[in-house]
């Protein structure tokens, strides 16, 4: 029960949108957005200086409490085989890390946009205290907002099967998994037959909302007949949304930090019309409403949270 009061229980999200939408000073986020004042910026090139920036250390913590608000990947694992997650926007791989802990058969494949970041994400796996992880975990670089996922993945003849064949890759084909997907094409004419599960955590709000449609689909493409999609994004009304000046939005609930990264903030509604238009069924949706503390200036901080899970139909 204690993960599900954090999961979503801090507040109500009514009474947090009743407040702010009373408030003269915030209604600039509710305005209508002027396309023509929107920048041209790249989604990917401010990702990657992002984290040539932040190439040292961990910006982001472990997301260890995935696994409770996540429960089917678990539970799932070890039915039929190996689970295969695919991690989209992986970062330092701080999502990555409790998946590959939680169950011996879990391989996670991650791509990103930035080398720098799957440098990172290889360095905190290596750093993991189980060497069966190091195995498990297969990273390849892609702008995944601009370009579709490769066929290496779910080849076209196995995403027209409903049921994809199952292959058994030898230990040098584990190996070279590890390599690009030019050296794996080389190698086998199939591929590794899609994935059971696919995670967006806090990833999606990073790309532009007209590019969104396209990045679901193609994760829609590599899930297998009943995988499921784990989302987790920023919500509407989130703390950091009501930080934005109003010079900082390029587009509706759309803002630019000051490294010239996007930050979308989902409402349940747009959300839901996302991932249903491009087939999804919707398994959960809900804001979780988090009421956390910040040790410094003391000061209560409430952060609103998209949680949703989506299921390719079988």
């Amino acid at each position: 029960m204690a993960a599900v009061d954090y999961h979503s229980k801090d507040f109500d999200w009514a009474d947090l949108r009743e407040e702010i939408e009373k408030d003269p000073s915030f209604h600039y986020h509710l305005a209508p957005f002027d396309p023509s004042s929107s920048s041209s910026t790249s989604d990917s090139e401010a990702w990657r200086t992002f984290h040539r920036r932040h190439s040292t250390g961990r910006f982001f913590k472990e997301r260890r409490y995935l696994l409770n608000e996540f429960p089917d990947l678990v539970d799932r694992a070890g039915r039929i085989g190996s689970t295969k997650v695919l991690e989209v926007g992986c970062g330092n791989g701080s999502t990555a890390l409790p998946f590959l802990r939680a169950k011996e058969d879990i391989i996670v494949y991650a791509c990103d946009c930035s080398m720098e970041a799957l440098d990172m994400a290889k360095k905190m796996i290596d750093a993991a205290d189980k060497p069966s992880i190091k195995n498990r975990f297969h990273t390849f670089l892609l702008d995944f907002s601009e370009n579709e996922f490769p066929k290496w993945l779910f080849c076209h003849s196995c995403r027209s099967t409903q049921m994809p064949k199952q292959i058994y890759y030898s230990d040098v084909m584990k190996t070279e998994l590890k390599l690009n997907s030019s050296s794996l094409s080389e190698r086998t004419e199939c591929c590794i037959s899609g994935f059971d599960f696919v995670s967006m955590i806090f990833t999606l709000s990073a790309v532009s909302f007209q590019k969104m449609p396209f990045v679901i689909k193609e994760c829609f493409s590599i899930l297998k007949p009943g995988g499921l999609l784990l989302f987790r994004d920023y919500g509407l009304y989130d703390m950091s949304m009501l930080r934005f000046p109003s010079n900082q939005r390029t587009g509706f609930r759309e803002y630019m930090r000051s490294d010239g990264t996007l930050s979308y903030f989902f409402s349940l509604d747009v959300t839901r019309d996302l991932f249903l238009n491009v087939g999804f069924l919707e398994m959960e949706l809900e804001y979780c409403c988090i009421r956390s503390l910040n040790r410094n200036s003391r000061k209560n901080m409430r952060r609103v949270w998209i949680h949703g899970k989506f299921q390719k139909p079988i």
